[in-house]
């Protein structure tokens, strides 16, 4: 009987513990929420090169990614329709590649008629400043150069949109506050 209850009693004690922790994945970039964005330079898939700098005084969509990434198939379309729909706008789409070579990051812009500006991180210095864990996770930028909200696993179009609408017209911190993702990620449908 007393074993009984220290058994069900280290049970609760586990599950209360596990419950209460977010996956290191879930984590990724949290730190940053608040903090001026870490400024990178990297060579585009094109060849050009990529700076925060490139677009002062712009909204930025920040979005780590990388060919193999089953969640990130699923949102490309999403960042995609965003670029063309807000690029009038102001607001800037930029996707880090981590962990492919060039020829799988070609090929995978290709195969979702990317237009938005990807830039390479080739030694993953990008993916430690900005405390990438997992993929795909994407930051919100205002126009200052500040992270005002990420997201971490694949976002859905209606999310990234009412994102994106909040950041262009300046009402995101009043209506996501730090945007932390709590729960971690959005797990694959």
């Amino acid at each position: 009987m007393i074993l009984a209850i220290l058994i069900s009693l280290f049970a609760i004690f586990l599950a209360t513990g596990l419950a209460n922790q977010a996956s290191a994945t879930g984590r990724s970039g949290e730190q940053l929420i608040g903090r001026k964005a870490p400024e990178f330079f990297a060579e585009s898939i094109n060849g050009k090169p990529v700076s925060l700098s490139n677009y002062p005084e712009s909204p930025i969509i920040l979005n780590f990614w990388a060919s193999w990434c089953p969640p990130c198939r699923d949102e490309t379309p999403h960042f995609e329709k965003i670029w063309r729909l807000y690029k009038e706008k102001d607001v800037v789409v930029i996707g880090i590649n981590v962990q492919d070579d060039l020829n799988s990051a070609n090929e995978y812009i290709s195969e979702f008629d990317v237009t938005f500006v990807n830039g390479m991180d080739k030694n993953g210095r990008i993916m430690v400043d900005y405390g990438v864990t997992g993929l795909p996770v994407t930051f919100f930028l205002d126009r200052e150069g500040m992270i005002i909200g990420r997201w971490v696993g694949s976002i859905g179009a209606s999310s990234l949109e009412s994102r994106v609408e909040a950041l262009e017209n300046g009402s995101f911190p009043s209506l996501y506050g730090s945007d932390k993702n709590k729960s971690g990620f959005r797990s694959l449908n």
